[in-house]
């Protein structure tokens, strides 16, 4: 596979690209590291997918293919545990990318921690906590989050 410097301009980066991309940097096996292109490959294949390669999946996800068969999407998809709508549809994206920044968040020990005992308290804590995440998120010049949809 090419290197990095010979896969064109960044700016041009497909959306289709990117949400693969994300699905690899997000989703991860045990361990943290991120899944070779060809474990995915392999397990599109045990599971009964189509024919892909690893080298066409490391094309989607450098976006020097951009139009795959809807075979290969819904196979991704399933990998990944996204609907296929996920690869083409905004809010779906959006939706999708959501979620997955909350159990990413709550894969974090100490995140879980805090939310396991901030069960079962009223409405009104809740919210005082909120306001002191979000003032120490400030003060250690982190970005604000998005609000979830709940």
């Amino acid at each position: 596979m090419p290197d990095e410097a010979s896969e064109g301009n960044a700016e041009a980066v497909e959306p289709l690209a990117a949400r693969v991309d994300h699905l690899f940097q997000t989703i991860k096996p045990r361990g943290g590291r991120e899944y070779s292109f060809e474990e995915v490959a392999e397990a599109i294949r045990t599971r009964g997918g189509p024919t892909i390669s690893a080298t066409y999946i490391w094309q989607l996800r450098r976006g020097l293919r951009n139009n795959p068969t809807m075979k290969h999407v819904e196979a991704l998809a399933g990998f990944f545990g996204v609907p296929p709508a996920y690869f083409f549809d905004d809010d779906t994206t959006h939706r999708i990318d959501a979620e997955l920044a909350l159990l990413t968040a709550v894969r974090d020990s100490s995140v879980r921690q805090i939310a396991l005992r901030a069960s079962g308290l009223s409405a009104k804590s809740l919210v005082a906590i909120t306001e002191m995440v979000e003032r120490v998120r400030e003060l250690e010049g982190l970005p604000d989050l998005p609000e979830p949809d709940l």
